[in-house]
């Protein structure tokens, strides 16, 4: 039969449960804010019961060892996956909008305002080819061309100049984060080995891992043993048990920073190609596709200006009847007028014959009348429609980057509200629970001081 010393034993173990299952609530409430907390549970179960002549009677509770953290895997890996999408929308959207920021043509200082004052100029000598003000106004508005030319290319290439910087940045980035992952794997194997529920160490793992998603596209797994393994670029090991590898930068050929795996010998494997996802993934693809597009479209243009103009210049007279080329370059970033026109600009060439020096006016006309002509892109568009077709794309390239970031926060956002409903904290049900348990902690001692009075008045009878 149950003995008063079995009631004090199952209200002792009683009290020591629910004392525990509070412990685990305060700090569900405690980490109600904490970022990547996952909830944890206190599972209780009967204690083993014991025999008496009735059969078997139940000795109490009792609380399971490991604390249940409450987590989904397959959502936290839809997670990591979809952050990985989000990071290279949001690096890509953020380097095409610096690029839009330069082709500036809203302030009308923008390369579309130089190339109409030139054109124009061209039309104003024309009407008065000897007029000294006329010629100082078009050398002056050819300069602000070659000036607007040079800066736009410049001020392009510094966009991917900046985002090489932060590609080396980040893979400092990366490297620390793998390091962290694989310290934590230790942890988590020393807790774990025991038996015990590693639970914080897990959730701060998870941080790391949804942070790296967001820099580089990784895939990722965990063993029996509990040890996260991370690979990258075609399953290029990044932690493996608690090990982890690096990894580096080095100049391509365009003078830009590759992404480079380092094995555990030291040497490095290009893996710039092999990444899908990520930051690095938004910002290689602005960098080595996108920019040098709008750049070399860039040079077509200055290239067509500067051969047409000059094939046309060059067979014209100037007024001391010399024959020169107006401007020197072959491209966006060193197109410049001539220097001996650029010091005298009685070199500009009005005319078309030597005799007719100085009132003929025929070469303006023709270099004027190369503003409507269709000399780009195969002889089907104007400069100006070339040069608007470039502004377009970057304008559009920008708006899908942009769609294409806001979708990904749209299902990153869902997906985080998903795992708070399954994961996070609620302070309502956690509030529901510390009442819960402190009753059941206030009865269990009820039945200890019940048993208490039993056994004084067992005593006191005899």
């Amino acid at each position: 039969m149950p003995s008063i010393f079995g009631m004090l034993n199952v209200g002792r173990v009683a009290i020591m449960t629910q004392q525990k299952a509070i412990a685990v609530t305060g700090n569900n409430i405690a980490n109600v804010n904490t970022p990547g907390y996952s909830r944890q549970r206190l599972n209780m179960e009967q204690n083993e019961p014991v025999l008496y002549k009735g059969g078997l009677m139940g000795s109490g509770v009792k609380a399971n060892r490991t604390i249940q953290r409450i987590y989904d895997r397959f959502l936290r890996a839809q997670i990591n996956n979809e952050e990985q999408g989000l990071g290279r929308w949001q690096a890509e959207k953020e380097a095409l909008e610096k690029v839009e920021l330069m082709f500036d043509e809203v302030s009308g200082y923008g390369l579309n305002n130089a190339m109409g004052k030139f054109w124009n100029s061209w039309q104003d000598l024309a009407n008065n080819p000897g007029g000294h003000v006329e010629r100082t106004t078009l050398l002056a508005d050819t300069q602000v061309l070659t000036g607007s030319f040079n800066k736009l290319y410049k001020d392009v290439q510094k966009v991917s100049q900046d985002i090489d910087l932060n590609i080396k940045g980040t893979i400092q980035e990366v490297n620390r984060l793998t390091e962290q992952l694989a310290d934590l794997n230790t942890k988590i194997a020393r807790v774990e080995v025991n038996g015990q529920a590693a639970n914080s160490y897990r959730d701060n793992r998870d941080l790391l891992l949804k942070e790296l998603s967001e820099i580089i596209e990784v895939e990722s797994f965990e063993d029996s043993d509990g040890y996260l393994t991370v690979s990258v670029g075609a399953g290029k090991p990044l932690v493996d048990n608690t090990n982890s590898w690096e990894l580096t930068s080095g100049v391509n050929a365009s003078g830009f920073q590759d992404i480079f795996w380092v094995d555990s010998s030291g040497a490095t494997i290009n893996i710039t190609s092999d990444l899908k996802g990520g930051k690095l993934k938004g910002w290689t693809e602005a960098r080595d596709v996108i920019i040098p597009d709008y750049l070399n479209r860039l040079d077509t243009l200055a290239q067509g200006v500067i051969n047409d103009v000059n094939g046309l210049h060059s067979s014209g007279f100037a007024l001391d009847g010399s024959q020169n080329d107006l401007f020197t370059g072959s491209s966006a970033s060193d197109m410049a007028v001539a220097g001996n026109i650029a010091g005298n600009s009685d070199l500009i060439a009005a005319s078309t014959t030597l005799a007719g020096i100085p009132g003929d006016n025929t070469n303006a006309i023709a270099i004027a009348n190369l503003q409507n002509s269709l000399q780009m892109n195969g002889n089907s568009a104007t400069y100006d429609d070339y040069y608007n077709s470039i502004i377009s794309d970057v304008g559009s390239s920008v708006l899908n980057a942009s769609v294409r970031f806001d979708h990904q926060t749209a299902i990153v956002a869902r997906m985080d509200n998903y795992r708070e409903e399954v994961s996070g904290v609620s302070l309502d049900e956690e509030m529901v629970n510390l009442v819960k348990y402190q009753h059941a902690y206030d009865a269990a001692a009820k039945v200890i001081s019940s048993a208490d009075e039993l056994l004084s008045t067992l005593i006191n009878m005899i």
